[in-house]
């Protein structure tokens, strides 16, 4: 097969609009136990921008595609690789760079998508939807009824974080930082909606009657993330999995001494290696079972094609944005 297929390349590490260029290389040839994918769709996550930045744990060897996240097709098989049939929608590993308009990848590494779930939504539930199930699942057990906090309520995790604890019976205290996002995450199943501030704390026991609340869940750090600790209960955990304010956690003595509160973090691309396939297809099967009834859509503000990659990672940079920027490949 003579075909070739478009990468997004960057060789050097700095600002994506600037280092990321699109080459032709030629159509990927699979290993025996590979199978050939094509790309239907692969999001720009902030990971893939500091990834090109150089300010992720994880570099790839350079020169590197990035993206750490996608969903395509199965077009053709190696030898051994019977596992996953040609025509299968699949999603990719996170070790690979998604923003390709095919690759060759192990048939083992792959997860087969129920049928019922378009390749777009498909392509997104490995980091967001994945990153809020284990935050509801690993941390505290809670029961139905049970209270939980959280920052950034209007980011694609905490979009399925209200979804998923809505499923589960959990009730959910959303904070954000524009008024504007109120009815549409109280739409979404959010219980509670607040906009970030000095009297967070009694506005957050006004409007949950003064229950407890057990878990936190920061992904922007800073002050942000002392007024969620501040509204815990005694012997509560506070889960950091991002830092959108880039500032870090300043934890007062006395949060630790009086309340006792545990500070934990998740990573999930660590989560995912050191799980066992069963483990991650549990808890895929359930994120499917949402998806397929139309859940856990994760909310696209621009798709571009590959050959616009520097204006699509400009525009995935831009704060206030209404949704992901998307590749999307093929017709």
């Amino acid at each position: 097969m003579n075909k070739s297929i478009n990468a997004a390349v960057y060789e050097r590490h700095g600002n994506p609009a600037d280092v990321l260029r699109v080459e032709s290389r030629p159509w990927p040839t699979p290993a025996p136990h590979e199978v050939v994918v094509e790309m239907r769709a692969a999001p720009i996550n902030p990971a893939d921008l500091n990834q090109i930045e150089g300010k992720y744990p994880v570099r790839f060897p350079l020169p590197a595609t990035p993206g750490f996240e996608g969903a395509g097709v199965v077009a053709e098989l190696g030898a051994n690789a019977s596992v996953i049939p040609a025509g299968t929608l699949v999603i990719l590993p996170h070790n690979l760079g998604t923003w390709r308009e095919a690759v060759a990848v192990k048939a083992s590494e792959l997860v087969a998508v129920p049928s019922g779930i378009e390749p777009l939504h498909a392509a997104m539930l490995k980091i967001n939807p994945m990153t809020a199930w284990r935050l509801l699942h690993d941390y505290i057990d809670l029961n139905k009824g049970d209270w939980l906090i959280q920052n950034a309520a209007n980011s694609a995790a905490g979009r399925a974080v209200i979804q998923i604890a809505h499923e589960l019976g959990y009730k959910t205290v959303n904070i954000v930082r524009r008024t504007e996002l109120i009815d549409e995450l109280r739409a979404d199943g959010g219980d509670v909606v607040l906009v970030d501030g000095e009297n967070l704390r009694e506005e957050v026991k006004n409007a949950t009657g003064d229950a407890p609340i057990r878990l936190g869940l920061n992904a922007v750090g800073g002050d942000s993330a002392l007024r969620l600790a501040n509204c815990l209960a005694p012997g509560s955990t506070l889960v950091t999995f991002g830092a959108m304010s880039l500032q870090p956690l300043k934890i007062p003595n006395g949060l630790l001494i009086f309340k006792d509160l545990r500070f934990r973090g998740i990573w999930i691309n660590k989560w995912y290696d050191n799980a066992t396939m069963q483990e991650r297809m549990d808890a895929f099967c359930q994120l499917f079972e949402m998806a397929k009834r139309g859940l856990l859509k994760t909310k696209v503000e621009k798709s571009y094609p590959l050959s616009e990659a520097k204006a699509a990672v400009a525009h995935a940079a831009q704060g206030k944005r209404n949704g992901k920027i998307i590749f999307e490949f093929g017709d």
